[in-house]
């Protein structure tokens, strides 16, 4: 199926796009008012969010150039020392742009 990306393709693109996004979310919602939250669903979904991360940056830490290694590895670093993630990301992405100006990752 090939969809023209002139005129009103593209509209019809970003309008499919919203509904299905829409549709997760609001999707989402709704299952989750159908489940009591209790202790073990609380951790689950805890857990949910650090698994999530963790398959998220794996990749990137394994297939990754020097840059992107460096920005966890700094990233990591400055969340363990100020457990503050706003520092943390500004160390990472620093961290990346100084690796790749200098070593060219």
């Amino acid at each position: 199926m090939n969809l023209e990306t002139a005129g009103t393709g593209t509209l019809l693109i970003i309008g499919v796009m919203a509904i299905v996004t829409l549709a997760t979310r609001w999707g989402g919602v709704f299952v989750m008012s159908l489940i009591p939250i209790n202790h073990r669903v609380q951790q689950f979904i805890s857990a949910m969010s650090g698994s999530v991360l963790v398959a998220i940056l794996t990749p990137m830490a394994v297939n990754g150039d020097i840059g992107a290694r460096t920005a966890l590895l700094a990233t990591a670093l400055t969340m363990l020392v100020l457990k503050k993630p706003l520092p943390a990301i500004t160390a990472g992405i620093i961290a990346a742009a100084l690796s790749r100006q200098f070593f060219g990752g």
